[in-house]
């Protein structure tokens, strides 16, 4: 059946000035008094569940805040029996280990029909001692798995040479803040308190001291079998090394670590490198009161969200992401010199970094600061794409007075370009693929190469500027993303789901850079949009398509998705398009009363096939974007989006 049937593409210029209305009223009343927004990060039960473990290894049990966090484990538990990495997803071992563990340390019996299920699920996948390395290491921490259940990862990493094969430089940023201080925790092996002595014995098919097997594989190329051959050695000579000698690499470990302490925001800002950080200074002595262990411990339970009598803790927090976008929106809908814009401009131009000079600087020392990171603060740890985001904004909004920002931001993002033409988040050139093969890698996620969807967003900012200096740049850009284009022409979205978000970023990009509409890139890219549109008008997609689902396909329709499809086909210059009337009636026709679109689904990655999360803002800010630029094109004397966002 013709996709142009099955659904009324007129759109009432009244009923749609009004569901924007109700959007903009839904977004501006969440934004916060200086001008920012910040929405809920939600991931899997992994974090949440860390956390509860994290209180008991410490002996600093909040009874009341565990059996709220309790709730949230039991709600998102799958009808699988174990816990998935995403609503609606297969069921995940080491997710489901964790959940498990959390809930039987807050109390739960194990013979509950819940945690039966979740038992018998487990061992059914193989037991726990089938989990990924860093549930393992969470096991060796509680004395249910031994140490050589783990890789080796040896404190001398802190002084290997640049030149060696493994550097903490060749690593992503994550990478580095979880591992420094879990550097030392894998050198002196401690034991959490544990005060109910909680163990986990039931979980494993095999008991622990006869399993032969921690690492194998399947493995993903011959790489995989020379780290395993290494690490056999490692685990020989490792144990030799006298604590003695290895004193001076936990020093230099927790020097690093101080130094990016960064305050309640705490190291990286992320909850695994915090919580690692937490633990370190535990079994070095420090008292609880010390500053470096209090303020370390404070930004762990920053991150802790109570709600209607649950609780969870998120990954991290993501206000300029999140303000960023929903400015942007608010941009399109009310345009120049709305006051919600304005105050979120300024608040942003504030949260620049200028001074610091993070990680990044060690492969690019000579490019000065000028990125935005994505948190409150994280200034060792800018990006490229929250700040060509910004960046954007500042331009749009046109105050004179940011113009030094905006040139900041440029400068460094021209600066942060990869050998290859694009972009990764955090570092350039960071793609030593070979590292990905080390046991402790079994995530696959130990790098931050170039992707498609951060370099379009490069390229977005760099075209929306002009400037004639920057054209190789971008033809180095748009010569990537041409190779990186997929056989039926849509684009992988590293960081969002998946490849509807990464085909509209880059839809966006050619469009800012001026690539014609007949190109093949576009041409393609169009097409794979609209064959992807579902019967009812919208678009979904979710996170199976990372894990060999078919790419830009669900069960039902999703607002963020939607947006993205036709905010794409929009910047392709398919603004009268019979497939974007659909999407944008779709989106009027789920849309609440109260301006809101609700959404279940994940529509973002952490890391692929291994940690996938929740942008609570995405229902929000995407429809209304999506919604005000068709108004916009459709009342203008143009069909040409001007921005790059």
């Amino acid at each position: 059946m013709p996709h142009d049937i099955l659904l009324d593409t007129t759109i009432a210029t009244d009923d749609l000035t009004a569901a924007i209305e109700r959007a903009e009223g839904a977004l501006t009343s969440r934004q916060n008094g200086d001008g920012h927004w910040v929405f809920e990060l939600e991931a899997d039960a992994t974090i949440p569940a860390e956390y509860v473990l994290l209180e008991h290894y410490l002996d600093r049990i909040d009874a009341p805040l565990q059996q709220k966090i309790g709730v949230y484990l039991r709600r998102i538990q799958g009808d699988h029996g174990g816990w998935p990495l995403y609503h609606g997803g297969v069921f995940n071992i080491s997710a489901s280990v964790k959940a498990y563990f959390a809930l039987k340390a807050i109390g739960d019996d194990i013979n509950a029909p819940h945690m039966a299920r979740a038992r018998k699920a487990i061992l059914a996948a193989g037991g726990a001692e089938r989990t990924n390395v860093f549930t393992r290491i969470q096991l060796a921490l509680f004395g249910e798995v031994p140490w050589r259940a783990v890789p080796v990862m040896p404190i001398e990493i802190m002084g290997l040479p640049r030149w060696f094969p493994f550097h903490l430089l060749k690593v992503s940023y994550w990478s580095r803040t979880v591992i420094v201080p879990l550097l030392v925790l894998m050198a002196l092996k401690p034991r959490a308190r544990n005060p109910r002595d909680i163990h986990v014995a039931e979980l494993f098919a095999t008991p622990p001291d006869r399993v032969n097997d921690w690492i194998r594989g399947p493995y993903r190329n011959q790489w995989g079998h020379f780290f395993k051959a290494v690490d056999g050695v490692l685990q020989a000579v490792e144990p030799r090394i006298s604590q003695g000698r290895r004193q001076k690499h936990v020093d230099a470990a927790v020097a690093w670590v101080q130094e990016r302490l960064n305050g309640e925001d705490g190291l990286g800002a992320i909850y695994p490198a915090m919580a690692n950080s937490v633990m370190m200074f535990d079994v070095l002595g420090y008292a609880p009161d010390h500053p470096d262990f209090a303020i370390a411990w404070t930004s762990v339970q920053k991150l802790v969200t109570v709600k209607d009598g649950e609780a969870y803790c998120q990954p991290c927090l993501s206000p300029i992401w999140d303000t960023g976008l929903a400015a942007h929106a608010l941009a399109e809908s009310q345009g120049l010199g709305a006051a919600g814009v304005e105050a979120a401009a300024n608040w942003l131009k504030a949260k620049q970094i200028t001074e610091l000079r993070g990680d990044w600087a060690e492969v690019k020392p000579d490019l000065p600061p000028g990125g935005w990171a994505f948190q409150y603060n994280n200034d060792h740890y800018p990006d490229v794409d929250d700040t060509a985001v910004v960046g954007m904004l500042l331009h749009r909004n046109g105050d004179p007075a940011h113009a030094e920002s905006i040139e900041r931001a440029r400068a460094w993002v021209v600066g942060m370009q990869s050998k290859n033409g694009g972009w990764g988040a955090f570092d350039a050139d960071n793609n030593h693929d070979f590292l990905n093969h080390i046991p402790f890698a079994d995530h696959g996620a130990l790098l931050d190469p170039p992707t498609a969807d951060v370099t379009a967003r490069c390229v977005s900012f760099l075209a929306q500027l002009g400037h004639a200096e920057d054209l190789p740049v971008i033809a180095r850009a748009l010569d990537f993303l041409r190779a990186d284009q997929e056989k039926d022409g849509c684009w992988f979205g590293r960081w969002g789901t998946n490849y509807i978000y990464g085909t509209w970023s880059v839809l966006c990009a050619l469009n800012a850079a001026g690539v014609p509409q007949d190109d093949p890139m576009m041409t393609r890219a169009i097409d794979w949009l609209i064959a992807k549109q579902r019967p009812e008008g919208g678009w979904g997609e979710d996170c199976a398509s990372f894990e060999g689902a078919p790419p830009g396909e669900y069960h039902e329709s999703l607002p963020s998705q939607t947006a993205w499809a036709v905010l794409g086909l929009m910047a392709a210059g398919q603004a009268d398009h019979p497939a974007v009337a659909r999407g944008i009636a779709w989106l009027q026709s789920v849309q609440k009363d109260d301006g809101e679109w609700d959404e279940a689904p994940y529509n973002a990655v952490g890391f692929p096939k291994v940690f996938y999360l929740r942008y609570h803002g995405y229902r929000l800010f995407f429809p209304l974007m999506a919604m005000a630029r068709y108004r916009n094109l459709q009342q203008g004397n143009s069909r040409q989006v001007q921005w790059g966002f």
